[in-house]
């Protein structure tokens, strides 16, 4: 378990995936995959919901967790994203994931059919049954509609050795308190929010899953990295610095303000799939504003220590 802690311990990516003319754009993927390792992340996550999963075809999904695990050459833990609403489905998915190379799956809650404790029990007891991989639990109640309850999640790590950690998306820190009550110390907690990494640290988390790093890996990296180390007054000041963009993150449905932050700042293009649009005029322009004053700020605070 100290192996398992350690190797999570720290920033994960949920990277987003580019698109031009419809189609994955790999050489802008390649890109920021190596710019997510030079800045220092423990973890990747392709074809989770910030890449576009949902219109994603399992061809293309497939693709992108292979290539993710060829450009990184463990040089990051690459975890897939493998949920979906459909017991059988979220299974395939696992076993795709595990073929291609990943080295461990993030596993949503059912979105829309919304089960009971005791489906979600099945449901992950069946994804779980059907793969070798750390499976990671994925609760975030407001896209999904459904919490997984600590107790559940007890359950779940008392019957399946390779379910170990959860990412924890219900905007709550105090939820982390109650997973490790109920779970015990072995418990691996990633914040799902990552306005609320810091606090989540400070209450045992030991991980963020994060957008923003797409946009500001450095400071991501810098401020998990200052905690663990004891100096939480540089972390505390590098929580500062990121506030306002983490904010901004989230001004329209994710992940259309990442994409367009990494489009301002020429990383890639903000082009999406339907139902999901590029964000509006006003937005983008609100957007440039905090990167303007994110980059203005961000050399002095790293510089500190």
């Amino acid at each position: 378990m100290n192996e398992l802690r350690s190797r999570f311990t720290g920033v994960f990516t949920a990277l987003v995936t580019p698109f031009r003319d419809g189609s994955i754009d790999f050489a802008a993927f390649d890109a920021l995959v190596e710019r997510q390792i030079a800045a220092g992340v423990a973890g990747l996550v392709p074809v989770g919901t910030t890449g576009e999963a949902a219109t994603l075809s399992d061809d293309e999904a497939d693709q992108l967790i292979a290539r993710t695990v060829e450009k990184s050459r463990g040089r990051a833990l690459v975890m897939a994203g493998a949920g979906a609403n459909d017991t059988k489905k979220a299974v395939e998915k696992v076993r795709r994931a595990e073929a291609a190379g990943a080295d461990a799956v993030l596993v949503v809650t059912p979105y829309y059919n919304k089960p009971t404790q005791a489906g979600l029990i099945a449901h992950y007891g069946a994804v779980a049954g059907a793969t070798a991989l750390p499976v990671m639990l994925y609760s975030v109640p407001g896209r999904c509609g459904v919490e997984i309850a600590a107790e559940t999640c007890a359950t779940l790590m008392c019957n399946h050795a390779n379910i170990f950690s959860i990412k924890e998306a219900g905007g709550n820190a105090a939820r982390v308190s109650e997973l490790r009550r109920a779970c015990g110390d072995e418990l691996i907690v990633h914040s799902g929010d990552d306005g609320l990494t810091l606090p989540f640290l400070s209450l045992g988390a030991v991980g963020v899953t994060s957008v923003v790093a797409n946009v500001a890996p450095e400071s991501m990296v810098a401020m998990v990295r200052a905690w663990h180390e004891g100096n939480t007054a540089h972390a505390l000041a590098l929580h500062d610095l990121v506030a306002e963009l983490t904010d901004g993150m989230f001004v329209e449905s994710n992940p259309g303000p990442v994409k367009a932050a990494l489009a301002l700042n020429n990383l890639s293009g903000p082009e999406m799939r339907l139902p999901m649009v590029p964000v509006s005029d006003a937005n983008r322009e609100r957007l440039a504003g905090i990167l303007n004053r994110y980059t203005s700020a961000a050399s002095g605070v790293l510089g500190a220590r």
